[in-house]
This record gives C-alpha cells, structure tokens and sequence, in this order.
C-alpha cells in the first residue's frame, strides 16, 4: 500500500477511535492500537504537548556517561540530516539531545521533545520513546500513529537500552526524523545504537558484577533448573526461578546463603513466604576485588516437608502447612478473599494466603509492609477467618502503654489501610509506668481462639526487648495468636526477630494498580452513601505514588465524596495535588501556587484562556507553570 494512502487510512481510523469507536479496525498495528487504547483511557490531550519539566536531573548519571560515546559518534553521522537521536532515563526523561539541522530542533523545542521534559506515553500518548519503554520492546510510530496530532510530522523508532548485568531496562535511545522514506531503516539504526550504548554499560560494571553475571551465565547455560544470583545490590534470576519467588522469598534466601557461601556441598531447606519449601545448594561467588555474592540452585517442594526446621527459637507455635496446593501450584495466582479486603494482585493473595495459613495453624507471624497499606487490617481479617468469636488485641509499640487500644467485636473488620493506634489495655489500678509494654502484653486475655497484634515492633527499645519477647512467647504458649507488624526498613533486635516463625510482606499501593477500581469500590461502599466515581477520575488515582497507601487514598476518597457537586465523585471534586505529576518535592510556596491553578482551571472548566484572565496572569504563563507542575486536565480549545 502507498504510504500516503496508509497515512491517511490511520489518520481516519484515529479519528473515528476519538470520537467514539470501541477499537481502531486492523489496518492500525496492534502495538499502536494499544498504546491507543491506553491513551485514551488516561486522558492524554490530543492536540496540545503538555509534559512535566524536570530541569535539576543528574547530567553525570551513569546511563548518560555510557550514552555519550555513542551520542557523539552519532551526532558527527547526523550532522546536516534531517534526524535527531535522544536517550531518555527508564521512566521516559529526555536525558540528551542531538540534532541533525536546526529546523528539526526547533520543533521538537515547541513539542518540548527536549532534555529535562518527560516523554511518558502517560503524559503525550503514543510516540516511539513512550511505546518501546511501556512494551519494553522497540517500537517504530509514523507520523499519523501518533495520537498526538501535534506530533504527527514527524517519525520515530525507540529501543529499550538494558543494563547489560540485571536485565533491567535502564532508558530509551529515540530516533527521531520528519515523515520521508528514511523511517523504514530508523528500527535497525535505533536497536543497533542501544546495543552500543548496552555494551559500554557492561565495560562500566564493577569487577562483582561481571563475576555474578558470569557465573549466572554459566549455571543457566545448561537445562531450565531455578537458579538465583544474589548480590550487594543485584539479583539476577532465571524464569524458573523468578516465577516462583517474592520479594520476602529473596531476603530469606539471602540470609540462608550468607550462612551456606563457604560449604558449596552442603543442601539446606528453607520455607519460603508461601509456605512452601525450597532445597537451597549455595556458592559463594568471588571476583578480582574479592567476594561478590552467592550463586544458589533451588528444587521447590510443592507441598511442606514436616521435616522444615523452624526459623525461630523462642516464638512457640508450630510450623503451618499448606493447604490447597495441587503440584506445581503458585500461591500468587490464586486470589484468597477475605472480609472487608479486597485484591486480586499476585503479591497481595501471597501475603494473604501467608496470613491465613499462619492464622489456622496458630504460627507467629511478622507483617513487613509501609505505612498504611493495611497490616493490620490483613490480620484482623485472617483471624476473623479461623471463626474466632473474639476480635484481635491490637497493641501499639510506639505508643507508651496506656496508648493502646482494645479490639472491637468479632466480626469488626476495618477500612483496608492500617487501624489507627490503639488505646492500652490495662488492668485497673494500672499506671502509666507499671512494667510498661511488657506488662501491659501479659495483661491481655490470652489463649486458644485469641489473637495479639503488637504494632509498630520497631519501636521496642533494645532495652525492653527480653521483657517484650519474653511475654509475647508467653502468649504463643498459651494458645494466641501472635502477630507483630513493622516497616520494611526496619531493623529490630533478635531476640524479638526469633518470636516469629513466619513473615510476610504487604505490598505498598503502588504496586497494585491493578487492584485500584476494586479498592476504589470498597472504600466507597464504606461511606454508605451510595458514592460513584466518573470515567475521568480513576485515571488520576492511577497515576499517583501514593506515599501514604490505602489509608491515603481512602482518606482522599472520604473527602471527595464529601465534598462532591454532584451524584458522583467527578475530577474536580479531587484534591488539586492529585491533578499533577511533579517528580521533586515542592515547597510550600509552590505547592499553593500548583493548588491555586488547578483550582482556576478547574473553574474554568480547563478553559485555559479563562483561567488566565481570572488570575491575572498570560495564557503563556498558564502553560509554563502547567509543565512545571506536571498538570493534565479534561481541557478545550
């Protein structure tokens, strides 16, 4: 087919997606169909560049030394042409820029397809930067495959640039010329500059990291047996390997392999986070500049051996055992509902069967996870399982005994973020100083049919420690429930580490996207009134970190449906902060100026023109201050 027949064959398809049409007919390659799709689904604008601008970026990063070789051998076979090649970090920042002719260079500075500016396919849709980072695969878009109209003179062919030693995709190498013959060879000329830019990576990598990946390349050369390689600051796994292991999974293969680096012959079983069984044989990998790490081949044990040793000493509580599994069988893929909770993420329904396995089987179990991503509300809930009749006694560490609160009823499930601190629970007659948390621990109702959770287990002193560890094994003799929570950073001391038998890892709200619509719903149905969200509004939730997990969106979500104009929760009824997408902190200053703005053009309907004049200030002012601040609207004309 004639290009320009094509051309105008995808620029009517791409009109009729807007305007309405479920999916773009076949004519549209499937890679840019969906890229697409999931533009249209976040809201990307169609016929104005609007990016976030990052403009403090470290400009001596190791990716953009490696880049800069292959940059300048580049630049000097350009010199004069129609093209331009931009390398761009993994989340799609333009790190540097080289332009055959100026022409070319002045466009891509109004498209603000310049050093500093982010070319995220979530920020100006399908483009070839956006599309081979979000596939992890080069991609080549042509002109009118632009969703961006603004961008349709042009063509580009993208590459993912891996580091060489992890696998991990590290940035983007683009090129970039105007619509002609020559984009056909762009794809060859864009892998073949990446690979460049690959190879001197590889060159930069420290003595430990070759001997890692040398090591792993040796062991998997050979048969599909998991094999892990554990490094300071490197994992590398194949795919029978990593399909099987979480994150909790990798430390505590890291601790076993510590323990077995200098005995190479000697097998250890090791339980894993699931509850399943891993036999560990470990390595001890070492370079020119010393050891570098642990080379470890794995046979999993689908269903537990009685024979497991237990990782704890003083915890009390028998091991749990698995239940459910049929050979072969990941605890991740299959959802474990729960009340109250919802999710359906792999790392989620781990650490969900983890609890509920620990909960039937009375084990002590420690939950890792950040501020309010609901570990606590996972061991309500697990308990609440086991048919208790009485609700868990939640216990906080961080607040002085006499700050802690006692459980509710049995069937009280609360929201899915973290119960706030609770209240102490004493004897009467009690005082503040009267043995303190242990004390207060020996004072809770304890036996079979009973559970204690001791929030916050990082707070405990190194003092108290014995004393705190002493009573929570005194509780496990007795039949309850032992739960503890803390952050993922932290670091306690032993002697309360060996009171849990099991741990597992809540997984931060970021890594869950795929549970947001499902958590959104729940923590609706919870205000009672009947509260919706329109289209518009989930593609902002999803954008967002989320430093404050469950409990932030639900807090963000109270106040939405609290304060909406209408029947349902719509964009404007949202937090101004959540209408941006700024990657540095802001001060307090710029964080009312951005408050400011976004609420005057939510006024104006996203009326740009209008909002300018209700604030006093020049539509171009509008415009620089939304890429400063990273702001994406429902706008018109």
């Amino acid at each position: 087919m004639d290009s320009k027949v094509r051309e105008r064959n995808i620029a009517r398809a791409r009109l009729k997606f807007l305007e309405g049409a479920e999916s773009p007919p076949p004519i549209v390659p499937d890679t840019i169909r969906d890229s697409w799709q999931r533009s249209k689904y976040l809201g990307v604008a169609i016929d104005q560049v609007v990016v976030p601008y990052q403009p403090d970026y470290d400009r001596e990063s190791r990716l953009v030394r490696a880049a800069a070789p292959v940059l300048d051998r580049l630049e000097q076979t350009l010199t004069g042409s129609d093209a331009c090649v931009i390398v761009t970090d993994r989340n799609g920042w333009v790190r540097d820029r080289r332009v055959g002719e100026m022409r070319l260079s002045a466009h891509l500075d109004r498209v603000h397809l310049a050093p500093g500016f982010s070319y995220a396919e979530r920020f100006v849709g399908t483009n070839g930067i956006g599309v081979a980072l979000e596939e992890r695969r080069s991609s080549v878009v042509l002109g009118t495959e632009h969703f961006n109209e603004r961008l349709q003179q042009v063509s580009c062919a993208a590459s993912p640039i891996r580091n060489p030693i992890s696998g991990r995709v590290e940035g983007a190498l683009n090129l970039t010329c105007w619509n002609g013959p020559v984009s056909s060879l762009m794809a060859a000329l864009a892998r073949e500059a990446a690979a460049d830019v690959e190879r001197v990576l590889y060159e930069m990598s420290t003595s430990y990291e070759r001997a890692l990946l040398e090591a792993f390349r040796y062991a998997t050369h050979y048969g599909d047996r998991p094999v892990l390689c554990l490094g300071q600051d490197l994992l590398l796994a194949n795919s029978a390997a990593a399909a099987r292991l979480t994150a909790g999974d990798h430390r505590l293969l890291h601790e076993a392999a510590a323990e077995l680096g200098h005995a190479p012959r000697t097998r250890r079983r090791v339980r894993l986070t699931g509850g399943r069984s891993v036999l560990v044989r470990c390595r001890q990998v070492d370079s020119t500049a010393g050891p570098a790490g642990y080379l470890l081949d794995l046979v999993f044990e689908d269903a537990p051996d009685d024979d497991v040793p237990s990782r704890a000493g003083s915890g009390g509580g028998g091991r749990g055992q698995e239940r459910g599994h049929g050979p072969g069988a990941a605890v991740g893929s299959r959802p474990c509902p729960l009340p109250g909770l919802v999710g359906t993420d792999p790392a989620w329904n781990t650490a969900a069967h983890g609890a509920v396995r620990c909960a039937r089987d009375r084990v002590p179990l420690l939950v890792y996870g950040e501020p309010g991503t609901g570990k606590c509300a996972l061991a309500r809930a697990t308990h609440a399982v086991t048919g208790a009749a009485t609700a868990p006694v939640v216990i906080d560490a961080a607040d002085p005994p006499g700050g802690a609160a006692r459980g509710s009823g049995a069937g009280d499930i609360p929201a899915p973020g973290d119960a706030p601190a609770s209240a102490g629970v004493r004897d009467p007659g009690d005082t503040a100083d009267a043995g303190g948390l242990a004390h207060t621990l020996r004072s809770v109702p304890a036996g079979p049919g009973r559970a204690l959770v001791l929030r916050h287990l990082d707070s405990v002193t190194p003092a108290d420690a014995p004393a705190v560890a002493g009573a929570l094994a005194a509780a496990a003799a007795r039949g309850t429930w032992v739960v503890a929570t803390l952050g993922r950073a932290a670091t306690i001391p032993d002697t309360l580490l060996h009171c849990f038998t099991e741990a597992v890892t809540v997984p931060p709200l970021r890594h869950r996207v795929a549970d947001l619509p499902a958590l959104v719903e729940s923590l609706l149905r919870r205000t009672g009134a009947g509260v919706r969200c329109a289209p518009d509004v989930l593609p902002l939730l999803r954008r967002q970190d989320w430093p404050g997990n469950i409990r932030q969106l639900e807090t963000v979500l109270r106040g939405a449906a609290a304060g909406r104009r209408t029947y349902r929760i719509e964009a404007r009824d949202l937090p101004p902060s959540l209408h941006t997408a700024t990657h540095r902190a802001l001060s307090a200053w710029e964080a009312a100026e951005r408050d400011t703005l976004v609420e005057a053009l939510l006024a104006a309907d996203g009326n740009k023109l209008l909002a300018a004049q209700r604030l006093g200030i020049s539509r171009t002012t509008i415009y620089r201050k939304m890429r400063a601040y990273g702001i994406t609207l429902p706008t018109r004309p």
